[in-house]
């Protein structure tokens, strides 16, 4: 009868299959997932070196690391123009701050310290040691000081720079740009330390000379008008240990008519005066600790925290 069959029809007997086939994707959500990499898993180093190998060149798309030429081409003008304009404003502000300053004169001096000094020889620190009866143990020094005093010798000097009058400052006018004159300085006038009459400077025979240099300071005249001078004892322990010290030229001064210093530009043929210091009697086979000295007016000597200021420390140490 009609009543009947849509009764049966409503009992939802032909719709369980559609239902029954919902409840299985809402029971197993993750089944897409889970066979999507069961794919992946099944690649082989063949595949991602295939897919390596497309990701660099594509044929198809004509692309590399994933652009084409155009935006290669796009993205490095960029570049290019970016890094140009940046060096482009370093040099600008580099050629502006270069415009401010001279090459001959520093812009600020007035924080320019006293000078320091520094000794000749030099090798491998401040002990100076060796055997007067080794010669190789101090070969080494006579032919530093030898290598040092070469720019020095008589020849070199009278060729190059002009005679001076002692005892006071050579002061140059004119344009700061023009080349100054030098002040000769001769090796002959470190007498026994000249290495001249003894190619050995004292080494042979354990009366080594020593060499003591004031650091160039540009415009500094130092002294006050009166020659800064220079004195050695042993900085800790016996004074008797240091028992006889010759200085030379004179009585051991840096003359007023090597300063001012102009810069090396304009003071090309400049060469620093010396004050040598023949330790003629120095106690044998023990190391003896020697502070020499710069004393004149302006001069600051006594700052612990810098050995170089207006002194040095080396150590002496002569076998026999």
């Amino acid at each position: 009868e009609p009543g009947m069959e849509v009764s049966a029809a409503s009992t939802g007997g032909p719709r369980q299959g559609p239902e029954n086939k919902h409840e299985e994707k809402v029971q197993d959500p993750d089944r897409g997932e889970a066979e999507t990499k069961a794919e992946m898993g099944n690649k082989t180093w063949a595949d991602l070196a295939g897919e390596m190998k497309t990701f660099l060149w594509n044929p198809e798309e004509r692309t590399c690391l994933g652009r084409t030429a155009k935006s290669w081409g796009l993205i490095l003008l960029f570049y290019f123009i970016f890094y140009t304009c940046l060096a482009g404003m370093f040099a600008f502000c580099m050629y502006v701050m270069l415009l401010t300053l001279s090459p001959y004169t520093p812009t600020y001096r007035d924080r320019v310290s006293p000078p320091g000094v520094m000794i000749r020889p030099y090798l491998n620190g401040f002990t100076i040691a060796f055997n007067v009866s080794k010669p190789s143990t101090w070969q080494p020094y006579v032919d530093s000081m030898h290598h040092f005093l070469a720019a020095y010798d008589d020849k070199v000097q009278e060729e190059k720079n002009i005679e001076c009058i002692s005892g006071q400052y050579f002061i140059q006018g004119g344009n700061e740009s023009e080349e100054k004159k030098a002040c000769q300085f001769k090796r002959s006038l470190l007498q026994n330390c000249s290495g001249i009459e003894d190619p050995t400077f004292g080494y042979s025979k354990g009366q080594p000379c020593i060499l003591l240099k004031m650091n160039r300071i540009i415009g500094y005249r130092p002294g006050a008008g009166v020659p800064v001078s220079v004195d050695c004892k042993v900085q800790k322990g016996n004074q008797s240990d240091l028992r006889s010290v010759d200085f030379y030229p004179g009585n051991g001064t840096f003359d007023l008519m090597y300063y001012p210093y102009y810069g090396k530009i304009t003071h090309v043929n400049y060469t620093s005066p010396l004050v040598a210091m023949h330790f003629t009697d120095v106690k044998r086979n023990y190391l003896v600790p020697i502070q020499c000295s710069l004393n004149g007016k302006g001069i600051v000597n006594d700052i612990n925290s810098d050995r170089f200021l207006g002194r040095i420390i080396f150590t002496l140490s002569i076998g026999k």
